[in-house]
Formats: structure tokens, sequence, C-alpha cells
């Protein structure tokens, strides 16, 4: 599958089938995560991989999915076949603009460590839909209540949860539309 085939049928999947994701596809999901770029190099990404099922759905209570699907919703994180917890370590950028050639005020400009784990989800969410597999992210807003589950340190920081497995049909149509291109892309000057 080629690149542009991939952007079109990206879509952040939020109800699987509970089928278990292949190893392999994992680890190639993985791989390409790790191998998004970073700001000057530092690889201060990290991911935490999940496939156990008690552990998913200790996650998916931890994140409030029980208060969703009470809500009428599709149960999302629990049916997911793996979660991939990415995470981003800002010491290692603070470390690593430290250096000669780089420049620390950089970093109190824009957090770059934001932008690599950006990279990284993007790059993962594309693997996903060349595995044939189904991707969604869950924010990393409930960061305090997976920590401990998963034994994540406080200085790291959870962008979110990747979630990976086999794409159920959603019992609610999509409602949300594109914003068109005109308001979005400006050419030369805004």
């Amino acid at each position: 599958m080629d690149l542009a085939e991939a952007l079109r049928r990206r879509r952040m999947v939020r109800h699987y089938t509970g089928a278990a994701v292949a190893p392999d596809a994992l680890d190639r999901i993985v791989a390409a995560g790790l191998s998004a770029p970073t700001a000057g190099g530092a690889q201060g990404t990290a991911i935490v991989t999940v496939t156990a099922p008690e552990r998913i759905a200790a996650i998916a209570a931890a994140c409030g999915e029980p208060d969703w699907t009470s809500r009428g919703f599709d149960p999302w994180l629990s049916t997911a076949g793996a979660h991939l917890v990415l995470c981003v370590e800002p010491e290692i950028y603070r470390e690593r603009y430290s250096h000669p050639d780089k420049q620390p005020a950089v970093l109190e400009a824009v957090p770059w460590w934001w932008v690599d784990g950006g990279a990284a989800l993007m790059a993962m969410l594309l693997a996903a839909v060349a595995e044939g597999l189904g991707a969604g992210l869950h924010g990393g807003h409930r960061s305090a209540a997976i920590r401990p589950l998963l034994g994540i340190p406080d200085a790291v920081v959870v962008v979110g949860i990747v979630t990976i497995g086999h794409a159920a049909p959603p019992r609610r149509a999509r409602t949300r539309r594109h914003r068109p291109r005109p308001g979005r892309v400006h050419r030369e000057t805004w």
C-alpha cells in the first residue's frame, strides 16, 4: 500500500472486534513509531506495549470506559487487541539541547517532545492501516490513573493510548464533517 492510499484509509477507530493482533504486526507498528523523526535526534519517545487482556481491561476501566458505554457509546479501549501507550521523556530533550550544537531556548519556545510524540503517533496510525488494522487515540488526560498500572515513572509524560485492533462497524454513524480546505489551506499568506 502506498502512502496516499494509507492516508485515504486512515480513520480513528473506536470499536474493535476484540480479536488478538499478530505480534509481528504489532512489532512493525511500534518500529514505525520509533522510526519517526525526533528533534535534535533526541529519541525521547517511548512506547509501552500492552496486549494482556486483563491489563487492557484495567486500562479501559481506569480511563472511564464504563461511563461512556453507559451513555450509549461503543466499548472501545476494552475491545482493542493492543494498547500502545505513547510516552515522551522531556529530560532527554533538555539534556540533548544542553549540548553546544543546540540552543536550550528552543525548548522554551516549543516543547519539541510534543511534536515528536505527534510524529510517532501518525507513523503508528499509518503503519496500522498498512497492516490492515484499525487504530485510534485516547488522549493522555487519564495518565494519572494508568501510571501505576504500567509502572510509568513520574518524569515520563504520557501522550496517549494508541488502540490497535481489528475494526468492528461502529453502532453510531459519524456526525462530524471535515472542515473545508479553503479555510485550512493558505497560499503564500494567510
